[in-house]
């Protein structure tokens, strides 16, 4: 039993691998037909996208790293304690007696926000430090993909030649139509995250036109878009730092704290604002652009979409998610090819 989180872990670098591999195969045969050197396609394909990468994420971890570091200056102030007081009366303001006497006393409530931001502070830290399993799972992707990348044609070839003469049209066919069903499917992610990206980024710097004051939007927008990857979350997850950020930023501020939807619905710091601007955006993604663009990009009935995205979820969770999809693409091919061979047996 031991031994299954081992295996699980390889597979899923395999997996992850494989999907990178396909992303960047095309790029890479453009590439070898011109210097006529495949090595040299895949480092050059490779070394642009982890400069890429690199830069994205040193950038964002110096931009939070200074975010943390102004939040902890003015949580030192006594504005923090006063602003904390202020929402706390607002609050009770604004309910019902009876729901009012549940709120915890200003004293307590500022003592759990303090203990709240000390958590979510320690771990970002213990990610941060967790680096180390992080790099290794990464570097061994890397290996993985650019061991794929250069014999992947090899590999293909390899396969050929142990399929039986009888069934070789029908194997070379179900080979190329799994290979095109995952590159379409991940062009529409790929599609579907750029769009839950932008939206979000939209949504955020118009909620800055009106005053939220948020900061790293475009760093929050790509975070939701990637995690749009695991279908039907990532705007959810982009809505968390939306609204840590908006939080750090505006306390102190009296207009923040009075801020009202429409001049009439309660939304301390825009926190209201941000989850409806982020349930906007989900909505738009769930109901047209991963059931549109990712469901035809596999030849799925968006419903079919739907089922499949749950049944993954259900099994295994976001994991199962994000690679429903695919893994339904792929049956639904070999599916079409065995009722193809059932059908014409007599034919081979």
């Amino acid at each position: 039993m031991e031994i299954l989180p081992f295996l699980s872990s390889i597979i899923g670098m395999l997996v992850f691998s494989f999907l990178f591999t396909t992303i960047f195969l095309q790029a890479v045969d453009s590439i070898e037909r011109y210097t006529r050197s495949r090595a040299l396609g895949v480092f050059l394909i490779l070394s642009t996208t982890i400069m890429i990468g690199v830069l994205f994420i040193g950038s964002f971890i110096s931009n939070l790293g200074s975010q943390i570091k102004l939040f902890t200056q003015k949580i030192q102030r006594e504005d923090f304690t006063t602003s904390i007081e202020n929402l706390s009366i607002s609050i009770r303001d604004s309910l019902p007696d009876m729901i009012a006497n549940l709120i915890p006393e200003s004293e307590k409530i500022i003592l759990i926000a303090k203990n709240v931001m000390v958590g979510i502070f320690q771990s970002v830290l213990s990610l941060l430090g967790s680096a180390g399993s992080l790099f290794f799972i990464a570097f061994m992707v890397l290996i993985f993909t650019i061991i794929l990348l250069i014999e992947y044609h090899d590999f293909k070839r390899s396969l050929v030649r142990f399929m039986p003469n009888k069934y070789l049209e029908v194997g070379l066919r179900m080979i190329y139509n799994i290979e095109l069903q995952i590159s379409k499917y991940l062009r529409g992610q790929i599609l579907a995250a750029s769009s839950v990206a932008i939206l979000s980024i939209m949504g955020l710097f118009l909620l800055n036109q009106l005053g939220a004051n948020i900061t790293l939007i475009v760093f929050i927008g790509i975070i939701a878009g990637l995690a749009n990857l695991i279908p039907m979350v990532g705007p959810f997850i982009g809505m968390i730092p939306a609204i840590l950020i908006a939080l750090m930023n505006n306390i102190g501020s009296d207009i923040a704290l009075n801020h009202q939807i429409f001049g009439s619905i309660p939304s301390p710091f825009f926190v209201l604002d941000i989850i409806i601007m982020f349930i906007i955006v989900q909505q738009i993604d769930n109901n047209f652009i991963t059931p549109l663009v990712v469901g035809e990009s596999v030849g799925l009935h968006p419903m079919a979409v739907m089922l499949v995205l749950l049944i993954g979820g259900t099994l295994i969770g976001p994991l199962g998610m994000l690679f429903a999809i695919p893994v339904a693409g792929v049956l639904k091919v070999v599916m079409t090819e065995i009722i193809f061979i059932t059908k014409n047996s007599h034919l081979l």
